[in-house]
């Protein structure tokens, strides 16, 4: 079982593909490739039978790579990762981070994919399929995806928390692009574990991690907003872009409350005390300093100590917590 995180800002309990449904997925898109390009073909033949041979030829090659080369990676940028044969067997190939894939990753697997299929009829692939624990052939090394099964039971899952409503919209025109997907990935296991974790440990971690992703966007954190509320803003503002790229225009939609999660609009700020709700989230108001390694690894959330049992300073589930100068519990 590998947790990942889908675009759509949810975090799934899915399983890598296994090597016997995904070669029964390949060859079923196989058999319907070759036969739209016997088809094609025998039309061609016939069509260019005036041609000489060098004519012939060319026609030849060109449909070969567009019905072969060019059709697969069509249908998997256009799908969003389901070709025929794996929407028949219930798998999807997405990112290493659990979005969607892009033209690119469905160029590079298409690419790959006619040294490990068509040249060697499978024998790379199913060896890389092999020694890899996930079960990733050439194509998804290079591509940086995964072929995963949808068709299975969700159990309970983390939870990313929203942002505070005032930084709603706030990132609207952050550039995104330069992020990589090891930081997202390291920003989305804090937020999914940062009311587990010791207070002052989980503190330098959301500033470290802040520190890195205005880095790498270009533009500072905002003034007095807490490193926890921005990563969760910015994060949001990236699944928000993934959800209109997957499904097309319109306001993608926002997950709030506990791990059950509720979809609706983004409401607007408010102002005054908030009760904390259970599932709701508060955000420090400051991270502590802390000697953090540097470099572009990032360490597991998990790894960090949890924070104790009980404790003093904790405000209980069900009693209101007034909103400090730099910080905010969102509604649940």
């Amino acid at each position: 079982m590998s947790e990942l995180v889908t675009g759509e800002a949810v975090a799934l309990e899915l399983r890598p593909a296994k090597l016997p449904s995904r070669a029964l997925a390949v060859l079923l898109d196989l058999v319907v490739s070759m036969t739209a390009y016997l088809v094609v073909t025998i039309g061609l033949l016939a069509a260019t039978a005036a041609l000489d041979d060098a004519a012939r030829i060319a026609v030849s090659i060109a449909s070969f790579l567009l019905l072969l080369v060019g059709g697969p990676i069509a249908v998997e940028t256009l799908s969003h990762g389901r070709s025929l044969g794996k929407l028949a067997f219930g798998l999807r190939v997405v990112r290493d981070d659990g979005g969607p894939i892009r033209f690119r990753h469905a160029l590079v697997r298409g690419a790959i994919g006619v040294v490990e299929f068509l040249m060697t009829f499978g024998i790379i692939a199913c060896i890389a399929s092999l020694v890899s624990a996930r079960g990733r052939r050439l194509g998804d090394v290079f591509a940086g995806t995964l072929v995963v099964r949808e068709r299975i039971p969700v159990g309970r899952t983390a939870f990313v928390p929203p942002p505070p409503p005032w930084l709603a919209g706030r990132f609207s025109g952050l550039d995104l692009s330069a992020v990589p997907d090891g930081l997202w990935l390291a920003i989305r296991q804090y937020l999914t574990r940062m009311q587990q974790l010791d207070p002052q440990v989980g503190g330098a971690m959301a500033k470290r991690l802040a520190s890195d992703l205005a880095a790498r966007t270009g533009a500072p954190a905002p003034q007095g907003v807490p490193a926890a509320a921005y990563l969760a803003a910015v994060v949001q503002e990236r699944q928000a872009r993934d959800a209109r790229r997957a499904f097309g225009g319109g306001t993608a939609p926002a997950v709030y409350g506990g791990p059950a999660g509720l979809v609706a609009g983004m409401p607007g700020a408010g102002g005054g005390p908030v009760a904390r709700q259970p599932g709701a989230y508060a955000y420090p108001s400051a991270a502590p300093s802390s000697p953090a390694a540097a470099g572009d690894s990032y360490p597991s959330v998990s790894a960090a100590p949890e924070r104790p049992a009980a404790s003093a300073q904790q405000a209980p589930r069900d009693e209101p917590v007034e909103r400090p100068a730099t910080g905010f519990a969102p509604p649940a």
